[in-house]
Order: C-alpha cells, then structure tokens, then sequence
C-alpha cells in the first residue's frame, strides 16, 4: 500500500504539488492522468525520493520514503528513457538486474524473460543507440520488470509503441496485478485510461477528481475520458 498525505511541493515560486493526499491499494492498476505540467512527473519522483518535499509524507508498506529497502522492491520507468547508448539492450539489462540478482543464471533467465515481454529478444545483442524511440521505451519498460518487483510505476510507458504491443503490455500489466501487484501509470494516451481499475485527475497541482473510469466519467457528465479532459478546461475558463 502507498499512502500520500499532505504531499507539497514547490520550485521556486511555484508550487507543483498542494497538499495531495491519496492512498493507492495493492492489487490494482491506478492510471495518473492530467494535462501537462500538472504535478504527475513530481509526484511520482516525490515518492521515490527523487525529489525533496516542503511538506507531507508518503509512506510505502508502511515505512516513510526515502527508504533504501522498500525502493528495491519498486519498478520505476521514467518518462525519459535512461540507457547506455554504447552498450547493447541485454549489456543494459545485465547492468541493472545485477544490482537486484547475484546469480548468472538467473540473471540471464531473467533478461531471457523480461525481453520476450517487450518484443525485444532478437534485438538484445544490438547497440541501444541505433535503436528507434519506441524500441528505448521497450527497453526502458524491460529494466522495470527486472527484479519482479512488488510496485511498479510507469511514467508515460506505452509513448511510441506500437498498439498490438500496447496491447500485449497490457495483458502483462493485468498479470502483475492478479498477483497483488501495485501498478500506478501515467499516460496521455485516453483509451488507456478506461482499462485502470482506478483514476486520478489532476490539474495545477491537486487531485480534482478520483474513482472508476465511470465514476469520473459520471462526475463529468461525459461519455469519454477524453469529454472529461475537455470538460475540466472548460471549467477553468
């Protein structure tokens, strides 16, 4: 479980965060969305401990972040991919798996796994820097799965992938959850939004709205994800 209260955050004159509280269950799939710029990123680098916060705490399986021992139990996909370009995709993968794995075999069994995942297991012996964009975000969500890790949190995770890989990323994400897996995703990509088990709209650094895809939905008054987008702009106007 992971619980938010109070969560503040500012840089500069600017607060990015205003007093977010929020609790994420195990065993379900939490899709983060909003428009850009509107505190999703920071969020999440706060409960990683990535960022400082001016306020507020989030605890994760009940010990207060930054904790080095709970952080190894977190599969974190960044909105940026963070590759060695002058390294192959499966020299990548064994340079992370081996903070998490003292064994050559099951390392090896493991990067075998996690590329098969992600539609990578005939490119793993090529550069990463001749790879495309989409390939890198396949990679990048490859290094999340590593150490089969409690919680995942994906930062915008299926950007340039192709939608039959989407669509098998999915399946996999539902997987992870029937396992008691805690899954938090962000995304600008709306009809991914309706297969969360649950949904938090933010705008200007709060949470404007959370509950089922239909329930926000309902609170909208719109039949899309997308009408509710349109809805909170015009709320604003």
């Amino acid at each position: 479980m992971i619980e938010i209260k109070g969560l503040t955050k500012s840089f500069g004159h600017k607060r990015v965060l205003d007093d977010v509280t929020v609790t994420f269950e195990d065993g379900e799939i939490v899709g983060i969305i909003g428009p850009s710029g509107t505190g999703k990123t920071t969020m999440i680098k706060c409960m990683l401990g990535m960022e400082n916060i001016d306020a507020g705490t989030v605890t994760i399986n009940q010990k207060q972040i930054p904790h080095r021992a709970v952080l190894g139990e977190i599969g974190y996909m960044a909105q940026s991919d963070a590759l060695y370009e002058d390294l192959t995709a499966r020299e990548n993968l064994k340079f992370f798996a081996q903070i998490y794995i003292t064994k050559s075999k099951q390392i090896d069994q493991r990067i075998a796994w996690c590329a098969e995942k992600v539609n990578l297991t005939q490119d793993l012996d090529q550069l990463v820097k001749n790879f495309s964009g989409g390939m890198k975000r396949r990679l990048s969500l490859a290094i999340s799965f590593l150490q089969d890790p409690q919680i995942l949190i994906l930062d915008e995770p299926t950007v340039g992938i192709d939608p039959k890989l989407r669509k098998s990323v999915w399946e996999d994400l539902y997987t992870f959850k029937n396992e008691g897996k805690s899954i938090l995703v962000t995304t600008h990509v709306l009809d991914e939004a309706d297969r969360c088990d649950k949904l938090l709209l933010m705008n200007h650094g709060k949470i404007v709205a959370q509950g089922t895809p239909a329930e926000i939905k309902s609170q909208y008054e719109a039949a899309t994800i997308e009408e509710v987008f349109l809805k909170m702009g015009d709320d604003e106007e």
